[in-house]
Formats: structure tokens, sequence, C-alpha cells
């Protein structure tokens, strides 16, 4: 049985829980949970959330009320050590919303604080948001939902963009080059039906590990 590791909330377990039960040879190690064995996984995957706490971010802050104040920074440090852990092993790794935000400043990159237009309440859970994508992506998706306030800014070291939105260019979506598998991306691939395909992606890099 492959051990997918991931810090997951009770209240995103519902949206998960359809795409993990597709995979029964997968067992979840929800460090929420209890201790997480890097050494031991298979697989990371890092799913939305609050804001990364800011003292982990690698840039000045000039306002810092545009941030959320409900930070969890055992999740943040958590997580900071598992991409490490994970990369060190080649590990195959899916980053969701603030999962790409953490994936990004992991990696040496930074964010922009506040944004708008991209947490609209018809965006949550509808594919409303229109994509500009990269030919070379392995996943096209010409819409998507969108619910966050803050994005990718400087890009991380080894990241390459496959798909901004088209009306502010905000990246969507993106992979780590020169990896075995590392995709992120901003939008919730949970909360929709149109996503098959990256889970499925994800979970047979795992398999054939």
């Amino acid at each position: 049985m492959s051990i997918l590791a991931t810090w997951l909330r009770a209240k995103d377990e519902p949206f998960f829980n359809p795409f993990f039960a597709r995979h029964p040879e997968l067992q979840i190690a929800n460090a929420l949970k209890g201790a997480v064995n890097l050494d031991e996984a298979d697989g990371l995957l890092l799913t939305g959330g609050s804001d990364i706490a800011p003292e982990l971010l690698r840039q000045p802050i000039p306002d810092p009320s545009v941030l959320d104040k409900d930070v969890d920074l055992a999740r943040d440090r958590w997580e900071f050590s598992a991409i490490e852990k994970a990369m060190a092993r080649g590990l195959p790794i899916f980053a969701i919303c603030k999962g790409m935000q953490t994936l990004n400043v992991a990696l040496g990159g930074t964010l922009k604080l506040d944004i708008p237009g991209h947490n609209l309440p018809e965006q949550k859970n509808e594919d409303v948001q229109t994509l500009r994508t990269d030919r070379a992506a392995s996943h096209r998706l010409e819409k998507v939902n969108s619910s966050h306030h803050q994005a990718v800014d400087a890009l991380g070291d080894g990241f390459v963009v496959e798909a901004w939105c088209a009306n502010d260019d905000i990246v969507e979506q993106m992979r780590l080059r020169d990896y075995p598998f590392a995709l992120a991306v901003q939008y919730h691939p949970e909360r929709g039906k149109i996503y098959d395909a990256l889970f499925e992606d994800f979970f047979a890099k795992i398999d054939n590990r």
C-alpha cells in the first residue's frame, strides 16, 4: 500500500474523499491527525488553507493587515519540512491553492499578498475563470474555479508556468522542470467534476514509484 502524506483540514475532507475512494491502495497519512513519517511516504499532497505565516515568507510585508489572522504556523512548518524531505527523495507532489503558494515560497519564490477578482462567490465552486494555457502543458483547461486572495509573484527555483488567468495573468498552473512530478495549481480541482485527470496523473505517479 502506498502512503500519501498531507495536512488536510476536516472541512476539506468531503471534497477530497471521493478522489481518494477510487484508490483504496492509497493510505492517507494526515499530519493534522498525527505524526507522519516522510521517510515512508510515496507522495505529498499540499492543499488549501489560510495564508502562510508571515515569518516564513521571503519578502517584505508593507501592509500586514491584508494577511489572514488565523494562520497555522505548525502546519506551515510541517509543510515546509515535508517539501524538503519529499524533494530530496523525488516524491510526486501535487500542490493546490495555498499548497501552490507554499511550494513556491519553499523554493525561494514570493507572493502577491493581496489581489482582487479571484475570490468572488460565483467563482468558488463554478468553473468560470478563463485560462490562457501554454501549449506544452500536459493538462489544459479552458475554465477553472477560483478562491484565493494571494498568488504567485516571483517564481521559485525550477518552476515553469503552464497557465495564467486570461484576465490579469495571475499564475494558475505551474510545474517543476527537471523533477519527476511536481504539479501546482491555484484553482481547486477537488471542488469540481472536470479535474479527474489531474488527480489520476498524480496517483499514477505514486503507484509507479
